[in-house]
This record gives C-alpha cells, structure tokens and sequence, in this order.
C-alpha cells in the first residue's frame, strides 16, 4: 500500500524558510559591511580633516573656528590672528584638491550628493573604485584649508563608493548593489552627522522629489546603526547642537513657523540660483578644470579675512571666523542658543543676517567652482541662522516671552534643506535628531510642509528624478509591477468575430479561412463540446501551404500545437511572458469553464505599456 503524501503546505514551508532565512542573513552581513567600513571611512576623515584644520587654519592662519557644542573633537590652540595668509590659504587647499580630482577621478569634484544619485539611477550602482580615496582626500585639502561646505556631503558619495565596493566584491546583481549603495550613503552620514535613523531616510529619500527608495530603507537602516556605533566608539556620544532644555508647544505661533516658512522658501532660492549660477559661470570658463575651484578658495579666503577684520573687533572676537569656514556649524549654535558676545536686539538679528548672507556666498563659490565639498551642512547654517534672525525679530516686536528664537533656528534648519533637496521627512528627522529633541516636531512638519510645496521647481540636486518610474534604474521593474496588477480579462477584445477549427478540418480549409481573414494568428481548436483541445499557428500553415501534396490529406489534428491560452484573472505581466514564449501576437482567453471568450492582442499590452511609460495615450 502506498504511503499517503504529505500535505501540499508542509514542503512549501519547508523549502521558503531556509530561502528567506538566507536573505536575511545575507542582508544582514552586507549591511554589516558596508556600516563597519563607512563608520571606519568616518573616523578616519574627521581625524584627518581636523588636523589638516588646524595646521592650516589655526596654527598657521591664526583662525579660530567657530564650533558647535558637539563638535568640539579637538582643542584649540590659539596663535596670532594673520589675515595677510588666510586670504590664499583656502586657494591653496582648492588648487591642490582640484588638481587631484581632475587627474584622478573628475567624479569627486563638487559635493558628491549629485554623483551619487546619478550613480544609483544610471550606472547600475557602479562607482569607481578610486573615488572613495580620491574624494576624502580632495575634502581634507578643500575643508582644512577653509572651503566653505560640510563633510556630510563628501561622506554620502564616499560611503556610497564603500557600498558599491562591497557589492562588487560579494558579486550581487545590479539592484542589491543599488541598494547597498543607499546604505553606504546612510552609513557615512550616519557617522560624521551622529544621526542614524535621520541619515537612513535621507539616504533613501534623497534619490527623488516626490518617492523613496523603500527597498533600501532596512539595509540603510541597519548600515546606519552600524556606522554610528563605530564612529561614536572613537568620539564618544553627544548631539552636534546644544540647545535649550524644553521648546514648549504654542498653537499660537504657527501662523509664526508658516511665515518662517515662507521666509526660508525665497532665501532658499536665492542661494540655490546664486549656486547654479556659480557653477554655470565656472563652466564657461576657459582654464583647465583644476584651477576653477582655486579661484572660488580665493574668493572664499578674501571675503573671509575681510569680514573677521572688520567685524570680530567690534565684537571682542579677534581671529573668530564666524562659522564663514568650513561647515560653519558654529554660526547655526549661536543662532540656537545665542553666545554672551552676540549683540542685543535688532544689532543681532542684523549681524544673524549678515551671517547668513556671506555663508551663502562663501558656499557658493566653494561647491560652485567644483569644491570638493558638501552642501548639506552649509544648507542647514544657513536655514539656522535665518531661522534664529526671524525669531529674534518676533521676540522684539511682538515682546512675547514664549518666543524662543533657538526654535525658529532650529526649524529654520530644518526647513531650508528639507525643502530645497525634496527631503521633507528625513530633514525632520535629522533636526530632531541633531538637538536631541522632539520639542519641535509639529512646528517642523508644518514648516516643511510649506517649504516642499514652494520649493517644487528649485532643487539642489539636478540628479534627482521625479518619481521611481522617471528612473532608468526602475523601468523594467515599474513595467513589470503595473503590470502584475492588470487583469487580462479587463482588456480582453470580446466582440471581435474570431475563426475556430474542429480537430477533422482539411487542411485545404484551413488554408481558406485564414487566406481570407486579416488579423488573426493563432487558431483554436475546438471540440463539439467547446474545449480547447489544441491551436493552428499561421507560421505552419506556411509551411504547409508549400507541401501541396500534404495539403489535400492533411487534418487540423495534424498540424495543430498543444492548446495555449489565457485565463481572465491572469495579469499581463504573466500574457506578455507567454507571448513571448510562445511568438504569437494574440492568446485566446478563457473563463473559469475553460470556454473561450476573446482573445487578447499584444496591442492591448502595449498600449498599457506605453501608458505605464509616457501617460495615458489618446
């Protein structure tokens, strides 16, 4: 006696566990990976970049930076104040990066968010090999010797690097290398921002204006943890921004944040128009590629060794660079939280302003020339110091006490970044993160919000695509997702006069039907009962057709295939794949009795086709 099989749903479980257990485990380690060695990447740079910091701007230069509170990796050493260097210095530090970059890997020019998303949407998650060296190199030379940008940006295409290294070693097809791409963006940001959970959104946000990558959101996520474990064990733990203990929530001051929003909105585009302009100008110039980022470092060095002689004596302040340099990171604390040296009233708002509008120039010319430097830390003093001059222009006219300008600051921030780079939820994130508060989260979406829908034209990324269906990166995936979720029945031609055979048709009158029919390819063949018992495809009949001796013996059983159709409730993904297989331009299609009731024409698909790709055809 046979033994009774088992049931149907044991192997099933049986054999999926061990398969998802294994991409799992093969998540998890890649992500491990690529974290470990961008926290690693991490540590290294900011080591690197705050001695080169120092040699160059402090000790020789006499500048002191401005710091935030969390960003005090290494002590400072004052020395001299020497404006007659630090006017070149910065050009110096440019040259040679630019020489670098442009002989080496033209790639790392700029701030590195760019090429990273042009990375994951064209070239398959592929980065060079050399660009992750390349570009922290050229960063250390351009930030240490006082370009104005972030090193965020620099370590979001250096991490993506490590995570396109890592793909390419484990050998894994182009859209886990994508993904693990993302993750090493997050990674590196995660380490030198302190941010984990914020630079995990960002990483997977940043690639669109209007989606995200999901895919990528857990190994971004785990990548990130990892990252920042690694960075923080060589730091220690701390937010990069001091700031005050409680932001209490005042429903009155929302229409406040909404100006503000507003406000952040036009100062934005001032300062991206000024960046694009920057980089449009520096194009046109005819002198090697190498030299243009030095001609921004010294505009850079002049403006700053101008407004540190005129402005930090009046403030007691000789050699203070204001957070001009560098990420500026200093400039947003004292919007955040003031500092005993920083005027009163309307002195500070105006000081706050001024602040902000050299910051936009100094980055402008930075990036814009071909820098290696980020715009993201830049972006967010910017945001800040706007934020904190509008908070303390409603402190002194509307003489609320509850109006705290470190939280205009602090929305400002969040809100100038968010809405340039199409980054509403992930910015949020990161504010909260970078103060170590949720105080102002409703004030932040509310801002962000406005800022999303006033920035829709200006972007700071030109690699950004709209939504994953403007991504080449996710065209045959859309393609095939929409549709997986269209039924055939829902397109099939049903009142079109089809020709059918019995399996005792002559050839000869099959020859005669289909001589005389104009859009039909495949021919069922049909009982009296209605099945389906096989189907004539005219590409046969051709052949058959020069056969004049088998023509007047021959019989539809003869020359007939087995029987290919559709069901009503399949998809057309699963009808373009049997069209495919089998060659033919139509299938019939059958209902839940196996009877035929029209047929499905690759027109049909290819209209939704089209549809998926270039809107709706008329």
């Amino acid at each position: 006696m046979a033994e009774p099989s088992p049931p149907r749903s044991l192997p099933s479980t049986l054999v999926r566990a061990p398969i998802e257990l294994r991409l799992v485990g093969r998540t998890v380690l890649h992500a491990l990976a690529v974290g470990a060695s961008a926290g690693a990447a991490g540590v290294v740079l900011v080591y690197a970049l705050e001695h080169v910091q120092q040699l160059l701007l402090e000790d020789l230069c006499g500048y002191v930076p401005l710091r935030a509170a969390g960003d005090r990796l290494m002590g400072d050493a004052p020395t001299p104040f020497r404006p007659w260097l630090l006017w070149i210095v910065p050009a110096l530090g440019a040259l040679f990066a630019g020489l670098i970059s442009a002989k080496l890997a033209p790639e790392t020019a700029g701030g590195g968010g760019d090429a990273m998303i042009d990375a994951f949407h064209h070239r398959g998650g592929v980065i060079r090999r050399r660009v992750g060296p390349i570009k922290a190199l050229a960063s250390v030379l351009t930030l240490g010797a006082g370009g104005s940008g972030g090193r965020e940006g620099p370590t979001m295409q250096i991490g993506a690097a490590i995570g396109s290294l890592v793909g390419r070693y484990v050998r894994v097809d182009a859209r886990e290398r994508r993904i693990l791409l993302v993750a090493g963006c997050a990674a590196g940001m995660a380490a030198v921002f302190r941010t984990p959970l914020g630079a995990a959104l960002l990483a997977v946000e940043i690639l669109y204006r209007d989606d995200f990558e999901s895919d990528a959101l857990i190994p971004a996520l785990l990548a990130s943890v990892v990252s920042y474990s690694v960075f923080v064990s060589a730091y220690g733990e701390s937010t990069l921004f001091a700031h005050a203990p409680r932001y209490p929530f005042v429903p009155y001051h929302l229409p406040l944040y909404g100006a503000l929003a507003i406000l952040i909105s036009v100062v934005a585009v001032a300062f991206v128009t000024m960046l694009h302009g920057v980089q449009h100008r520096a194009a046109l110039l005819k002198l090697p590629i190498w030299v243009k980022p030095a001609i921004g470092g010294l505009v850079v060095g002049i403006t700053a060794a101008i407004f540190i002689t005129l402005f930090a004596p009046g403030v007691g302040r000789s050699g203070q660079g204001f957070g001009i340099l560098g990420g500026g990171y200093g400039a947003a604390q004292i919007a955040i939280t003031g500092v005993d040296w920083l005027p009163a009233g309307w002195q500070a708002v105006a000081l706050l302003v001024a602040l902000g509008s050299v910051k936009m120039v100094v980055t402008s010319m930075t990036v814009g020339s071909g820098g290696s430097a980020g715009d993201f830390g830049p972006s967010l003093v910017i945001g800040a110091l706007f934020g904190g001059a509008f908070g303390r222009a409603m402190q002194l006219l509307l003489h609320d006490p509850r109006i705290d300008p470190g939280a205009f600051a602090l929305v400002g921030m969040g809100t100038f970044y968010g809405g340039l780079a199409h980054v509403p939820v992930s910015s949020l994130v990161l504010v909260c993160e970078l103060a170590g508060s949720y105080d102002l989260l409703v004030p932040l979406m509310l801002a962000e919000a406005i800022a999303f829908v006033a920035l829709r034209n200006h972007s700071l990324y030109h690699a950004q695509v709209p939504t994953k269906r403007d991504s080449p990166a996710h065209g045959d995936e859309m393609v095939a997702d929409v549709l997986d979720k269209k039924r055939v029945g829902d397109y099939v031609v049903r009142d079109r006069a089809y020709v059918t055979f019995r399996p005792d048709s002559s050839a000869s009158e099959i020859l005669s039907a289909i001589a005389e029919n104009a859009w039909q390819d495949v021919f069922p063949v049909v009982t009296d009962a209605g099945e389906m018992v096989g189907v004539v495809d005219a590409e046969i009949l051709r052949t058959l057709a020069a056969e004049g001796a088998l023509a007047g013996i021959a019989i539809a059983t003869d020359v007939m295939k087995p029987p290919v159709s559709l069901t009503v409730d399949q998809n057309l993904h699963e009808a373009l794949e049997v069209m495919l297989m089998h060659g033919v331009r139509e299938i019939p299609v059958v209902d839940s009795k196996e009877q035929i009731v029209g047929f499905l024409d690759e027109a049909e698909v290819t209209r939704v086709y089209l549809d998926v790709t270039n809107g709706p055809t008329s």
